[in-house]
């Protein structure tokens, strides 16, 4: 992609161009909530049937139309304004954003695989490729995030004021890995990598109730954030089921991620006190695992108490999803999103 030179360029395209320096790779988490708010309508057509399948196609296909908007625009950017780019791969919390890009892919691969796999075999193939591609960016995109903690604080290693649970977006993607691959013929190293997300959850876990104590609170405007410590159990117990793990580990999952939610729930005075920023996308995917999760686990033969308050979660997700993107729209009409340490 060849950008002509600016000054042939439209002013209006030109200020595009420029806004683009701000786009960091935060802009995915839209895709990920769109991806696990059509992931939640999918586990809700047991009870709400065809209605529910075909809003989960549509939250689906808006997650690919954001996703392909955002990756050129990304591609954009990063010719435009590498050193934004290089500058977000720096920086002490936002370089885990990073992850959020093979995340999406591997959140899409899965929707993929669970809407249309077997009905033919070139789309079979694509499939399987999205989610390998996922997959091993997922893996890499762990190891750079992991390998920045050997460094001295000065050169990009663990600081705690900066520790917040954005770093577990890297965790995300691993823990996630069996709700595609399975369904591929992939159990083996879906398993192997959710293994290693498992692993990193009670290690990120572990630093991060240290850094409350070592650092205090943190900062309001990363109160959103959160919302991201309930991901890991959820999303862990829907792939422990898929991976045929006992109900009651299951369960166990579902209890510990209902306890995160009600600690971050806790914070919600103070996130609404926040200007809108992209940082309110941190409780899209959170409450969409944890909502396909209770779905899934209503089904269970002493589930059935779940039921209802799985479906209030599941409007409940879909109006803050809404709510969310209305909220963006609107903030990128007024410009109040694309600007520095937005």
């Amino acid at each position: 992609m060849n950008i002509p030179n600016a000054s042939h360029l439209p002013s209006r395209i030109k200020d595009g161009v420029a806004l683009l320096e701000h786009l960091t790779p935060v802009w995915f988490a839209m895709v990920m909530g769109w991806c696990g708010l059509a992931q939640a309508w999918l586990r809700a057509t047991d009870g709400l049937g065809n209605t529910a399948y075909g809003i989960g196609l549509v939250a689906g296909a808006f997650a690919l139309l954001l996703f392909v908007v955002l990756c050129l625009a990304s591609l954009l950017r990063l010719q435009a304004h590498p050193g934004a780019v290089a500058a977000d791969m720096r920086h002490p919390i936002r370089h885990a954003y990073m992850a959020t890009l093979p995340i999406s892919i591997l959140l899409l691969a899965s929707l993929g695989i669970q809407l249309f796999w077997g009905q033919d075999r070139l789309l079979d193939s694509a499939l399987t490729l999205g989610w390998c591609v996922g997959s091993v960016l997922e893996i890499a995109a762990t190891v750079w995030v992991i390998s920045r903690w050997f460094k001295p604080a000065q050169n990009g290693g663990i600081q705690w004021a900066s520790f917040t649970p954005v770093f577990f977006i890297p965790v995300v993607g691993n823990v996630l890995a069996p709700l595609g691959g399975v369904g591929i013929g992939l159990q083996a190293w879906a398993t192997a990598q959710f293994g290693v997300g498992l692993f990193l959850w009670m290690v990120m876990q572990t630093l991060f109730f240290v850094r409350l104590a070592q650092a205090g609170p943190m900062p309001a405007r990363m109160a959103p954030s959160l919302f991201i410590t309930v991901v890991p159990p959820s999303i862990g117990g829907l792939s422990l089921l898929q991976l045929d793990a006992p109900m009651a580990v299951a369960w166990m999952l579902w209890g510990i991620a209902a306890f995160f939610l009600l600690l971050a729930l806790r914070e919600m005075s103070v996130i609404r006190e926040q200007p809108f920023s992209m940082a309110h996308w941190g409780m899209s995917f959170p409450l969409a695992a944890f909502t396909a999760l209770s779905l899934r686990m209503s089904q269970a033969p002493d589930g059935g108490w779940m039921q209802t308050p799985a479906i209030l979660l599941l409007a409940l997700t879909s109006l803050l999803i809404l709510g969310l993107t209305l909220g963006t729209w609107r903030s990128l009409q007024h410009g109040h999103l694309l600007v520095a340490d937005a």
